[in-house]
């Protein structure tokens, strides 16, 4: 029985919807976040060194980061519906969206939540000044790095309706959290019609809506 050591409004979501896509038994471990810091309690260190989520177990292996969870998944459960079969250009575009997702993408995500919240963590004196400094960061910087990021989703969306090629794959469950948590912080408009329609067919998948019955919903900010 694999144990998906879930923290609430974590990217370990989609470790969750995964594993409902392949139909694995799994049992969820819940973590609740530190309501003042948000970080992930202490009791993770226990299951690993980091303590972050996602984090899996299987039999006494310990896996962690979404990517190498999805990929450890994927060949314990091997599935030709989610997994382009080796050596086409769908397995390449794979192994690329893996690694984009949380590596070039999520760096702006991440930086506009950090620079969103630190005028609210100042102290008082010197709030403005760190207000206008993390103004000055987003709208010069980070905010023009996710329109470019977003509209390079949109443009691969022209070349097939999935990430991966013509069928939904592992591929887009791992970009479900860069894409939910841009459209989270700036809706997408009219320009973006087709990660609309991408999110709306995630959304509408049974496996999706039973991950979000297992751990529950989930926010961005």
């Amino acid at each position: 029985m694999i144990i998906v050591h879930h923290l609430n409004n974590s990217r370990s979501q989609r470790v969750l919807w995964l594993l409902e896509e392949l139909g694995a038994d799994y049992e969820v471990k819940r973590y609740e976040r530190d309501a003042n810091t948000m970080l992930a309690p202490p009791e993770l260190r226990a299951i690993h060194p980091l303590g972050k989520s996602p984090v899996i177990e299987d039999d006494g292996v310990i896996v962690a980061e979404t990517g190498a969870i999805i990929e450890y998944l994927l060949s314990k459960y091997p599935s030709d519906a989610l997994k382009p079969a080796e050596g086409t250009e769908g397995a390449r575009r794979l192994t690329y969206w893996l690694h984009y997702a949380e590596g070039s993408a999520m760096t702006p995500l991440l930086l506009k939540l950090v620079f969103g919240a630190l005028p609210t963590r100042s102290p008082g004196l010197v709030r403005p000044l760190v207000k206008a400094i993390s103004a000055k960061a987003q709208s010069s910087f980070i905010d023009p790095q996710i329109k470019i990021h977003t509209a390079f989703w949109e443009s691969e969306l022209t070349k097939a309706d999935w990430f991966a090629g013509d069928h939904f794959s592992a591929a887009d469950i791992m970009m479900s959290f860069p894409i939910e948590a841009a459209s989270s912080r700036a809706p997408f408009g009219p320009d973006k019609p087709r990660l609309k329609a991408w999110l709306a067919k995630i959304h509408a998948r049974p496996a999706y809506q039973r991950a979000l019955e297992r751990g529950g919903p989930y926010a961005y900010a």
